[in-house]
């Protein structure tokens, strides 16, 4: 069965700010949503694997490729463990990819929104994989919407992307904190947020915080590109990044610049590697764990997310 074919969300459904505030607990989708996360759960408590996907890069960001799980030592609380799995996330990696395209429509990004829609088109001609790998558009300023759903399809992507239009203020937070817990939570495989705004939350109704949990607990990395017309700070797209293992970039508005950034976000996804190890603490008591990974090869640099939340009881 395609991976797309198990989600039957109507296209047109959107993911209304307004069934927050009726309270985050009733939110959902469909009732697979439940399914798959209890799935999941079920599948990570008897297993007890932790899954960490990372970036190794040279000292110019470029990838590092080549590498094994002996070039490398990971840590959980400081306590060092055992790596039993290890992969290259390549093109050629039969590990599933999905993308949840998140894009600032708010009234700011008016004169900006042709060039991100091309760059987009144009990222995921690049990144996506017939029959293997997974995309959605959500835009947010101040309503959250999805207006496109799990496809294959590039032309389902291209026509949502033409459809976006500028709206008012910027709910940047809950666009990640639904991304994450209603539509990446069940998913398998990588898992990868992609925002694109030009300024900084103005109307969310859940915290940074728990926005970054959210990230965490559905295992999913954060690329930022913080669109910039002035010098604006964009510390936390940084934060999220950090947070989960993915990067932030800030380029002008500019189509070459945002092009360079959509570029390398690609490359880096494509330049991945994947271990697992199985933790030394069999505790399942929902707590927040810090990994620590580190190689043993000089000049590499190794970006992963800080830790995970563990399986809860």
């Amino acid at each position: 069965m395609p991976r797309n074919a198990r989600h039957g969300l109507p296209m047109s459904f959107k993911l209304r700010i307004s069934l927050l505030l009726a309270g985050l607990a009733a939110l959902s989708l469909c009732c697979y949503g439940l399914t798959a996360q209890e799935g999941q759960t079920t599948i990570r408590a008897e297993v007890a694997l932790v899954d960490v996907v990372f970036s190794a890069t040279d000292r110019n960001d470029r990838p590092v490729q080549g590498l094994k799980p002996e070039d490398f030592q990971i840590f959980e609380n400081k306590v060092p463990q055992n790596i039993e799995y290890f992969s290259s996330l390549g093109k050629a990696s039969e590990v599933p990819l999905t993308i949840a395209l998140l894009i600032d429509t708010s009234g700011s990004v008016k004169d900006k929104l042709g060039f991100e829609k091309l760059t987009a088109k144009e990222f995921f001609k690049g990144i996506l994989r017939p029959n293997k790998d997974l995309a959605l558009i959500i835009q947010f300023d101040s309503e959250v919407n999805l207006v496109q759903d799990f496809t294959q399809s590039q032309s389902d992507l291209i026509d949502a992307l033409d459809s976006l239009s500028a709206g008012n203020s910027t709910a940047l937070y809950d666009a990640i904190y639904l991304a994450s817990t209603e539509k990446l939570k069940g998913e398998v495989g990588r898992k990868v947020i992609v925002v694109i705004t030009d300024g900084s939350d103005t109307s969310s109704k859940v915290r940074k915080e728990e926005a970054i949990e959210a990230a965490q607990k559905s295992d999913a990395l954060i690329y930022g590109i913080g669109v910039r017309t002035e010098e604006l700070d964009f510390g936390v797209l940084k934060k999220f990044a950090e947070e989960t293992g993915g990067a932030a970039f800030s380029p002008r508005a500019k189509f070459a610049e945002i092009q360079a950034a959509f570029r390398a976000i690609g490359e880096d996804i494509q330049g991945q590697y994947s271990l697992a190890y199985r933790s030394t603490n069999p505790k399942k008591d929902g707590t927040f764990r810090s990994i620590d990974l580190r190689c043993k090869i000089g000049g590499v640099r190794v970006r992963t997310r800080k830790g995970y939340y563990s399986p809860k009881e």
